[in-house]
C-alpha cells in the first residue's frame, strides 16, 4: 500500500496537461460546492478525481486506454470500483482538450445539476 501512496503523491505532482485543466475547473469546491480529491488510493488502485460526498471518480483517458490489455484491465479496475459503491465516468483526453464545455455539461448531468 504504502507504494500506491507514493505513486498517487507523484502523480498527483506530475499531472497530464488535461488532468491540470480538468482540476483547474473542479478544484477548492469550484463545481457546485463538491468537494474533489485527486489521484485518490481506493484498493489496489488509484482512481484521477473522486467525489467521495457523491461516490463519483472520474478518470480521464488517453489513446492507450483504446489498446486490447488496457481496455480488459480499465473494466476489470472499473468493476471493482462499482462493486465499493461508485459511479465511474470517464472522459477521453480529447475531450478535456477540444470540448471542456461539453465535458462540464456532462458532468452537471452526472450529479444531477439542473440549473
Amino acid at each position: 500500500m504504502k507504494n500506491l501512496k507514493e505513486n498517487a503523491r507523484y502523480l498527483r505532482n506530475n499531472m497530464a496537461d488535461q488532468e491540470r485543466k480538468f482540476w483547474q475547473i473542479i478544484k477548492n469546491r469550484q463545481f457546485y460546492g463538491f468537494r474533489f480529491l485527486r489521484q485518490y488510493v481506493i484498493g489496489n488502485y488509484i482512481a484521477d478525481f473522486i467525489c467521495r460526498e457523491k461516490k463519483i471518480i472520474i478518470e480521464l483517458d488517453g489513446s492507450q486506454h483504446n489498446e486490447q490489455k488496457n481496455i480488459m484491465y480499465d473494466n476489470q479496475r472499473t468493476e471493482y470500483l462499482i462493486n465499493k459503491g461508485y459511479k465511474v465516468i470517464r472522459f477521453w483526453n480529447n475531450d478535456i482538450d477540444n470540448n471542456l464545455d461539453g465535458v462540464y455539461l456532462q458532468l452537471k448531468k452526472e450529479f444531477e445539476i439542473y440549473d
